[in-house]
């Protein structure tokens, strides 16, 4: 029993010894706030008696509308894989609250801490992946009071936002991208976002130096979005971004085009130089492979785009392949070019032989027929009911003379010259001379790189 008292007295003193310990803590952190409002300048400590910051200004008495500027202070990446960017921006916004109106005419520049104790909007960048709010060496942010009860409320953000890119005319491409700002939890009814200045409501821009792209123009608008929820404010900001060429020319278009130069020298060397003319050709293709590939590592590996950089160096590709099956060609004509000529001109001299034997044979007998034809037996008189009188003759009288069966001959010569003219045209098709086809690809080959040249600059360029 001793024992049992003796555990009650304990936990009792354990529970006052806590008692004792939370008053004590209650009492310093009340004494913390008085010292806080002791520091606190007169007129802040009216602005702040009664005042809920939960509660957003004209409560009961329409929207409260929120005015919004920015300066880009850097864009510092553009990535073409992610499709998005990565800017740095102090935003801007202004309200006006009743609850801060004061007398005198200076306004009240206060410490960036000191924003816990106000409303603020609940602004948000909607395409927004990650974004952060400096903090060195303090969060920076700034709170002005003015004595008309308008706030200025400033911050320094960096934040990567999503860009949609549409890469078909990469290098040559011109991007737009957006910064979308919007109001989370307030709907048109309770806040409405405007510019301040319009399209000058946005600075920095202009003095921008990005590493391939220009600002070739920005401009804002205003909108709602609409969800599930209801309507709610936004505002959009637009910029223009074009790519700059000049390093897509250096780096990838004038090397492509240099091996596609370097493959025609092989069109100067000769046909029996078999290595030299292989080592050219091979070397231009695994070159070209690897150009290939390394203009490919910037860009997304999984896309639907068929990029213009895509289509120059396939066309690039096509010729360089083309010339090493050029040379496969005429190589193979050369090996084959003496056995085929004198196969062919035995077959054609047999060929016309015949032919002229043939000819010889028909020209013969159709003269000895037409001799025969004066000395054979007259024919026999017609009798009356052959005889036929023609609507024509004036008379009657005149006979209608029968029609002659046509000659064989004719037929057959014409045949034989027919078939005489295809195998002419067949032989002008084939090559007497295999060199002559390196004396064309010397001039079809740079002809038709200059034509096709000039359709894709001007397709890509002008379109």
């Amino acid at each position: 029993s001793h024992f049992c008292t003796f555990e009650k007295k304990k936990s009792y003193f354990c529970l006052s010894l806590a008692l004792f310990v939370l008053r004590l803590l209650e009492s310093s952190l009340l004494n913390a706030e008085v010292k806080e409002g002791e520091i606190l300048p007169p007129t802040i400590q009216r602005l702040m008696k009664g005042y809920n910051k939960y509660l957003r200004p004209f409560f009961d008495n329409g929207p409260v509308t929120v005015g919004m500027s920015l300066d880009i202070a850097s864009i510092d990446t553009i990535s073409e894989i992610n499709m998005d960017y990565t800017a740095t921006i102090f935003l801007r916004q202004r309200w006006t609250d009743e609850r801060l109106v004061f007398e005198g005419n200076k306004s009240l520049s206060l410490d960036g801490r000191l924003v816990e104790l106000l409303w603020v909007p609940d602004t948000f960048i909607v395409d927004s992946k990650k974004s952060f709010l400096h903090d060195i060496t303090v969060e920076n942010r700034l709170i002005r009071i003015f004595p008309n009860g308008t706030v200025l409320y400033a911050l320094r953000i960096t934040t990567t936002v999503a860009c949609n890119m549409d890469l078909t005319k990469y290098p040559m491409d011109k991007q737009t991208c957006t910064l979308q700002l919007e109001s989370w939890g307030y709907n048109i009814n309770d806040v409405m976002f405007y510019w301040t200045r319009g399209n000058e409501s946005v600075s920095g821009l202009d003095t921008l130096q990005l590493a391939q792209y220009t600002v070739e123009d920005h401009y804002t608008s205003v909108s709602e979005a609409i969800y599930e929820t209801g309507r709610y404010p936004k505002l959009v900001f637009h910029f223009e971004l074009r790519r700059s060429i000049l390093y897509f020319i250096l780096e990838t278009y004038v090397p492509s085009s240099l091996l596609v130069v370097l493959s025609w020298v092989s069109f100067w060397i000769s046909l029996s130089s078999v290595p030299a003319r292989i080592c050219i050709g091979v070397t231009t293709v695994l070159t070209m492979t690897t150009l290939m590939m390394g203009a490919r590592t910037s860009l997304p590996n999984a896309n639907c785009f068929i990029k213009a950089i895509d289509v120059y160096l396939g066309i690039c590709f096509s010729f360089i392949f083309g010339a090493l099956i050029e040379y496969a060609v005429a190589h193979f004509c050369t090996l084959t070019h003496t056995d085929h000529v004198i196969m062919y001109g035995h077959h054609m001299h047999d060929f016309e032989d015949e032919m002229n034997g043939i000819v010889t044979t028909i020209s013969t007998h159709s003269r000895a027929k037409r001799r025969k034809e004066p000395a054979a037996t007259p024919p026999p008189a017609p009798t009356p009911t052959e005889l036929t009188v023609s609507p024509s003759s004036p008379s009657g009288s005149e006979p209608k003379p029968e029609a002659s069966p046509p000659e064989p001959t004719n037929w057959c010569l014409t045949a034989l010259a027919t078939l005489r003219k295809v195998l002419r045209s067949i032989n002008c098709c084939h090559v007497q001379n295999p060199h002559h086809i390196d004396n064309y690809s010397r001039v079809t080959f740079p002809l038709s790189f200059v034509i096709v040249n000039l359709l894709y600059w001007t397709y890509y360029l002008c379109f």
